[in-house]
């Protein structure tokens, strides 16, 4: 097989038109949104510290992940012929993926920087040092990068025979792992295995922080205390609900290959995966804007 089509919207040419505005707007804000973020952090001396720094990297996560993505499905609006060689496919999935498994760890290293500044104040310039916080964030990138390697891999080297056309906006793994003609049941253990790790463990890690957080900020005994400690919180719990919520919803229950065939995809997966990639970016620079 030399390469894919992606169905998207093509049932939906109404739907098309209209998210091609949407998503292309979506698109231009994430990247100014996160550029200017990434600018500010860059530049602002006051602002060289490990929750910016950890800012700073998510911002830019965001624009890969989007950029990624987002083009790919705004040619398949306009163009007749949506198709993706197979290295094309194979590229796009592992970036997604990625970016994906990143943000996931990079969240609890933000969740990890909260509960050193609220619980450990006097310990967290010394816990959270430069050595300490910059080996972090680029641990997160390897992971997610790592992980990406192994499922992109298993994915793209089964066999795919007869039908070709991807019924999504782009080469989500669990809509070309429908496509495969042989037994996926090793990548349904492999993407088992990665949810709870990416997952389960840091919701749960995130939880506990915010659990000791939320005891800590109660004992401040003045209200306006209280509320200067979670306003540096809130954000990032916002953006952790949306994010992981949205990946649970997607990727909770991975399935394996759909007896009812591509044609009865429901479009609602496509649209929930449309707000994950699309949507998600640009609140985060809303949310996690310096404080």
């Amino acid at each position: 097989m030399v390469g894919f089509i992606l169905l998207g919207l093509s049932a939906h040419l109404m739907l098309e038109k209209t998210f091609f505005v949407l998503i292309l707007l979506m698109y231009l804000v994430v990247l100014l949104g996160n550029g200017v973020l990434i600018l500010v952090t860059v530049l602002d001396s006051h602002l060289h510290t490990p929750m910016y720094f950890f800012l700073g990297n998510l911002s830019f996560l965001d624009i890969c992940y989007t950029t990624s993505s987002v083009p790919l499905a705004l040619d398949g609006f306009v163009t007749p012929q949506k198709t993706i060689s197979f290295s094309g496919c194979a590229m796009q999935m592992f970036l997604s993926f990625a970016m994906a498994g990143t943000e996931c760890v990079l969240l609890s290293m933000m969740a990890f920087d909260r509960y050193m500044a609220i619980c450990n104040p006097l310990r967290y310039p010394t816990v959270m040092s430069k050595a300490a916080y910059v080996p972090m964030a680029a641990g997160s990138w390897a992971i997610g990068g790592a992980v990406s390697v192994v499922h992109t891999t298993l994915t793209m080297q089964l066999p795919f025979c007869g039908d070709n056309i991807i019924n999504h906006f782009t080469c989500e793994i669990l809509a070309v792992l429908k496509l495969a003609c042989a037994d996926i049941s090793i990548n349904v253990i492999s993407m088992g295995v990665t949810n709870v790790i990416f997952l389960g463990a840091p919701v749960l890690f995130i939880s506990f922080s915010y659990a000791f957080i939320a005891a800590t900020i109660l004992r401040i005994p003045s209200a306006e205390g209280r509320k200067k400690a979670f306003s540096t919180c809130s954000a990032h719990l916002t953006v952790v609900v949306i994010f992981y919520g949205t990946l649970f919803f997607m990727y909770g229950k991975p399935k394996s290959k759909d007896p009812l065939g591509v044609d009865k995809q429901d479009l609602s997966d496509k649209l929930i995966s449309l707000f994950y990639g699309v949507m998600t970016p640009p609140a985060q620079p809303h949310h996690l804007q310096p404080r």
